[in-house]
Order: C-alpha cells, then sequence, then structure tokens
C-alpha cells in the first residue's frame, strides 16, 4: 500500500484526504456477521457488508471514492468479479486503494494477484462516435466462492481548458442502490469544496406507506457535506413500478441566469463570418430555388446529408461550438456544428430559427431536475414556420419532405439558446396526415383469396419504411409481410406451424411511388391463397382480418405508480375489405359492430358497409401525442383501448354453408342466439 504505481490511465495508492483512511483491522471489525446477514444469506441473496461511496467536487476536479465489502456465494457474482472493466474519460484517472479478501477471518491483500490491462475504448469509430476512452480490464487471481471482497478505488476527472461548463458548474445525480443488494451499512456522502453554493434536491423518496414525499431542495456551502447513512438496508422501491429515490446536485442557478451565461457563446459564433463569405457555392445553390418551402428543404437536408456527423461524448459538455465556416469546410461536426451551420443557412433564407438545448433520455426527469445547463446532452433547431414551431435534429440522415412533412421528434423540455429563457415546456401535437394510410382488399372465390394491400406511410414512417426497403433483402421484406399476415387472417389458430412461405405462395411487394417533397412512401403487397378461410374445431368457415398494430398493447398492459403514460403514437386510417363468393351472415353481432370514441387523447372511429357477401370496415386512429397522460386519466384512457381490442381493430364474417340442413341450422342459431 506504501509503493505508488501510476500508469497513464490508473494508479495504486492510498485515498486522498477528503475520502479517509481505513486501517486493515477496522475493515475485518465492519465484516461481522448479524441476524440480518445471516437472514439475506441463508435466502440465498448475496450480502454487502458495508458499502461507501463518496463524492467530491471542486474547481478544478470531480472525483468519487467507493470502499465496499461483498460476498462471493453465488458463481455468477464470482465470475463477475474476477474479470472486470472500468471505463475511463479522457483526463480521468482510475486509482486501485485496495483489493483484498477476508478467507476464514484472514484479510489477504490481492493486489500482487490482479492483472491490469489498458486498451482503446473505440469499437465505433468508423460510425462516427470518437472517444478517447480507455478500457481498463482488472483481473484477480485465485477468488474463491464465500470469499468476502473487499474493493477500494476512486475515479478522479480533472477539468481541461475546454471543460469550461463542468469547471462553472457542477451537477452529480445520485440514485439509490440496486434492490437486489442487502447492505449491512450503506453510505453516501457529497463533499461540496466549490467557491459556488450546490443545491441537492430528494425526489421520489417515500414515507412508511409508500407515499412519494414532496421534494425538497437545501443548500451546501463550501466545505459543507451532505451524508445519507443506512443500517441493514434494502432498497425498498418496487423497481417495476416505482422510480427509484434519487437526488440531484447542482450549481445553485436558475435558467434564466443559465441562459445568460450560454447565449453570448453561441452569439459569438454567429458574428464570426457571414455564409456568403465561407459558402459561396452553396449561396448560388440556395439562391437559385426560387420556391421558398424547397428551398428550406434543400437547406435542412443539406446540412443533414452532406456534414458528417462526429459524436464525441467527452467534448458534448465541454468546448464551444465550433464555427459554421469550420463545419462547412471539413463537412463534419457534432450535434452543436451541425446545429450552427443549419441556422446559419436559415437566417440567410430568412427563415425564423434559434438553438435549443434537449436531452431525448432523460426527458421526463428534466421537470424534476435543479436548473444545470448539464442537464443537457444534445443540440437541435428550432424554427418557426407558418406560425408553427417544429424541431429538426441536424445530426439525422435520410429525413425527407416539406418541414410539415418531416418526421416528428418527440420530446418536452427544452431550452432555447437566448437571452432571459426558462425552461420550454413543448406542447402536445396532432398531425395533420395520416401516418399510416392502408387499404386492404381480401376476395375468396371458390376455394382461392386474393389478398392487396396498398399502403402510404408519411412523416416518420415514411423516412423508416425508406430506410427500410433501402437496407433490407427482399425475401426478408416478404417473409415479414407474410408473417404479419398470417396472424391478421387468424391463420395462426387453423393451420399453426405451417410455413408461411407455402401459405402465400406467390406473393410479391413493391414501392409503387417515393414522394420526396410530401414525404410519402408507397407500397404494395400482392398474393393469392389457396384455402382463404379460417375453419374452427366445428368446420365453421370465417373470412376475417384484424390488424392487430392497431391494439395499443402498451396502453393496455402499462402499470407504474410514478410514470405517467407518455403517449407517442402514430394516425392510422384503414379501408379493409372482404369479399366472397359465399353468403354470409349479414346480421352476426360483431360483424356489424362499429365503435366510436373521443376522449382527451385520441379520436377513434370504426364504420362498417355489410352486403351478403361480404363488408368493408372504415377505421381512423387521431391521437394527441407528446404529451403525458396524468395518472387519474389513465384508467378512461386504457378502457377506451380494451374497447378498440374488443373486435373493433377489423372484421369478420361468417360464412352460410350451402345445403337445406345448414340453412335450418343457421336459422336455429339464430332464434335462439
Amino acid at each position: 500500500m506504501d509503493n505508488q504505481i501510476q500508469v497513464e490511465n490508473y494508479k495504486i495508492q492510498k485515498p486522498e484526504e477528503w475520502a479517509g483512511f481505513i486501517e486493515d483491522q477496522e475493515l475485518i471489525d465492519r465484516i461481522k456477521e448479524s441476524e440480518f446477514a445471516k437472514k439475506q444469506i441463508d435466502e440465498g441473496r448475496d450480502y454487502c457488508y458495508f458499502l461507501d461511496k463518496k463524492y467530491y467536487t471542486c474547481n478544478t476536479e470531480n472525483s468519487e471514492y467507493v470502499c465496499m465489502a461483498y460476498t462471493l456465494n453465488e458463481p455468477a457474482n464470482l465470475e463477475r468479479a474476477s474479470v472486470s472493466e472500468v471505463v475511463v474519460e479522457e483526463n480521468e484517472i482510475y486509482i486501485i486503494h485496495r483489493i483484498s479478501v477476508l478467507r476464514d477471518g484472514v484479510l489477504i491483500d490481492k493486489i500482487p494477484d490482479t492483472s491490469i490491462k489498458v486498451f482503446d475504448s473505440e469499437n465505433q469509430s468508423a460510425g462516427g462516435v470518437l472517444s478517447s476512452n480507455k478500457k481498463i480490464n482488472i483481473t484477480i487471481k485465485d477468488l474463491r466462492l464465500y470469499d468476502v471482497l473487499i474493493l477500494e478505488d476512486s475515479r478522479v476527472k480533472a477539468f481541461s481548458e475546454r471543460d469550461f461548463l463542468r469547471k462553472e458548474f457542477s451537477k452529480h445525480v445520485w440514485v439509490s442502490p440496486d434492490n437486489y443488494w442487502a447492505y449491512g451499512n450503506f453510505k453516501f456522502t457529497f463533499i461540496n469544496d466549490r467557491d459556488r453554493v450546490i443545491a441537492y434536491k430528494k425526489t421520489f423518496f417515500r414515507d412508511e406507506q409508500g407515499n412519494v414525499l414532496k421534494p425538497e431542495v437545501r443548500y451546501l456551502k463550501k466545505g459543507e457535506r451532505f451524508v445519507i447513512d443506512e443500517n441493514n438496508y434494502i432498497n425498498p422501491v418496487d423497481a417495476n413500478r416505482e422510480i427509484f429515490p434519487f437526488i440531484d446536485f447542482a450549481t445553485d442557478s436558475n435558467w434564466k441566469d443559465l441562459s445568460n451565461y450560454i447565449a453570448p457563446l453561441y452569439e459569438e459564433i454567429f458574428n464570426k463570418a457571414s455564409l456568403k463569405d465561407y459558402a459561396p457555392n452553396l449561396v448560388e445553390k440556395l439562391d437559385a430555388i426560387t420556391d421558398a418551402d424547397e428551398k428550406l428543404q434543400f437547406a435542412i437536408e443539406y446540412v443533414q446529408n452532406n456534414i458528417y456527423y462526429i459524436f464525441n461524448a467527452n467534448e458534448m459538455n465541454g468546448h464551444k461550438p465550433q464555427e459554421p465556416s469550420v463545419t462547412y469546410e471539413t463537412k463534419q461536426g457534432d450535434c452543436k456544428a451541425k446545429s450552427v451551420l443549419l441556422k446559419s443557412v436559415l437566417d440567410y433564407i430568412g427563415v425564423d430559427s434559434s438553438i435549443v438545448l434537449v436531452n431525448f433520455h432523460t426527458d421526463f426527469y428534466i421537470k424534476y431536475y435543479l436548473p444545470s445547463l448539464l442537464t443537457f446532452n444534445h443540440v437541435i433547431v428550432k424554427i418557426n414556420h407558418k406560425g408553427e414551431d417544429h424541431f429538426v435534429d441536424a445530426t439525422l440522415r435520410d429525413e425527407f419532405g416539406f418541414l410539415e412533412n418531416r418526421g416528428f421528434t418527440y420530446f418536452m423540455h427544452y431550452l432555447e439558446i437566448k437571452p432571459d429563457q426558462e425552461l420550454n415546456v413543448r406542447k402536445a401535437y396532432q398531425y395533420p396526415y395520416y401516418c399510416v394510410d392502408e387499404k386492404v382488399e381480401f376476395t375468396a372465390k371458390q376455394s382461392t383469396g386474393d389478398l392487396k394491400l396498398t399502403t402510404v406511410y408519411r412523416g416518420n414512417r415514411a423516412n423508416a419504411m425508406r430506410r427500410y426497403f433501402k437496407n433490407t433483402n427482399k425475401r426478408e421484406i416478404l417473409d415479414s409481410w407474410n408473417n404479419f399476415l398470417f396472424y391478421s387472417l387468424n391463420y395462426s389458430n387453423d393451420r399453426s406451424g405451417t410455413d408461411v412461405r407455402n401459405v402465400f405462395k406467390d406473393a410479391v411487394i413493391d414501392v409503387v411511388s417515393d414522394d420526396k417533397k410530401l414525404n410519402e412512401f408507397k407500397i404494395q403487397y400482392q398474393s393469392t391463397i389457396d384455402n382463404p378461410y379460417f375453419t374452427d374445431p366445428q368446420q365453421n368457415r370465417f373470412l376475417m382480418y384484424f390488424d392487430r398494430n392497431v391494439v395499443k398493447a402498451g396502453a393496455r398492459d402499462f402499470m407504474h405508480k410514478d410514470l405517467p403514460f407518455w403517449h407517442n403514437y402514430d394516425s392510422e386510417k384503414y379501408e379493409i375489405s372482404l369479399h366472397t363468393d359465399q353468403k354470409i351472415d349479414a346480421g352476426e353481432k360483431y360483424t356489424i359492430q362499429e365503435s366510436s370514441i373521443s376522449n382527451a387523447y385520441f379520436d377513434y372511429q370504426s364504420r362498417k358497409k355489410i352486403n351478403k357477401n361480404g363488408g368493408t370496415v372504415y377505421i381512423e386512429y387521431n391521437p394527441l401525442v407528446n404529451i403525458e397522460i396524468p395518472q387519474e386519466q389513465f384508467e378512461d384512457f386504457r378502457t377506451a383501448h380494451h374497447t378498440v381490442a374488443d373486435s373493433n381493430f377489423g372484421i369478420g364474417v361468417d360464412i352460410i354453408e350451402p345445403g337445406l340442413m345448414n340453412m335450418l341450422k343457421f336459422g336455429f342459431k339464430k332464434k335462439f342466439k
């Protein structure tokens, strides 16, 4: 322990003064059996005798310290402990203080038995994801079942010149521990050694009855600590239906001051040079386009498709945005660079736009977090067009259409990079078009069925389907459609196990048209089917088509106490026609059943036209999306989706078999129904 070993990305040395130092005997004394420990081990649960975490922040670095001792009673745990990996960022050092085991009451130093190797962690660089991260592989020899493993280490992230945000602002989110583990002692300490006050906010903590407590905000001055200290602890959170309690630590500030801090950095970049000066060829192309909508489309797609996206995780919260002249010249940049170039182009063509900060991955939590620029991890462009706000992610590719026809990006919270801004909440959205517009025609004559699907995809669906058809083998595409139709026609219930290629023998699927201005992608599927009817065990025949995509299983099955349901379904329209040369029961309950649903979150209409040889159902589904559904309104919302699932997502007809006895049987069934 007295000898210091240092390599570029890791060290072996004693802890820093702020972390404290634990003598060997103190470790042994803390690893004591108790009734609580015995109970957990007897139940087959791995047991952590103690877990001591400390987070230290100052004006020059962030550091995390961990000291823990836990059982290796399970083979899987032993394997994970024997070989582990730690990923460190640029300018981050992993420091090993202690690796030991307590075996038969004897403390054994395992650092001499530890092999450490450092690898590059740049396995995605070919895809534009650049990282100077290093992967530290740690292999500990001769760990044995029923050892108690003691690990003590730290991670120290020193701030470089480009970490100007991390130097100025601190942010750390502590999340309560995994509820798999039982802890003899669990302790977390946050140490503020910065000059500025750090606020902390406890969220989703609960009382003894399990009710969520109101969040509270308190403050830490320089030199002050926040401590959680629990004995005989198992996290009581219901992981499937509750959010883990967390504490957000952030330099005390407000959104207005933060926007005033960041806005001048971007304004300085925009004032460096005009588009005419550094991109005369692009300006010439823009000037040649007379239609305003086409010019706007060209501007967006130029930046999306011609500027290579480079994501450097270490720099996202660090450096200032790259100058648009550099981005244009090198034809590459991260989300900040691409967004700044796009805004420069939009400014030139007279389109009102601004840069906004978002975090798609933690969007739900932003309303609970304290104000911090470090909350955000992505930059996009907000465009005001014809009185409506649109959001464009300049890092995407293969997105097409006039602005109002382009794909919709789902998120709720954003900070606009302008002076005196507050955190914005994006309003709910209703599609002005049908994302899926499908016509199904299924005709049965004698023993053969002719099936034709004509589908128009719009918006996100058009972009996704266009990519799918471009990048996927035609046979695979056909198999996908055949499998879907195998269930839609209910063949899965009377010919289960049959190869779908033998059911849809001559299936073909083709792209009919691709309008990249309206962003409409149209395809057509056709097939003939031997024995087109579904036959039940009583040998009754039915012709049916039920599209299970219409049934929103996610809404019907959703169960969570804390998370509101995030409503983001596509608008859909279907016309499904079934025709046969047989007589049908034109008065059967489910054949003629219609539905009409209207609530705050979606309108749903199912209308039918039935005749003696078939029928047509017209389905329209118009949701209000990009919105959270409050818990007190969710059950009504769920019930409405149950109504859709109750035979209102397609059409089925009962065949009246020819012959006197069949007619009498049918009449008898109708009489006593």
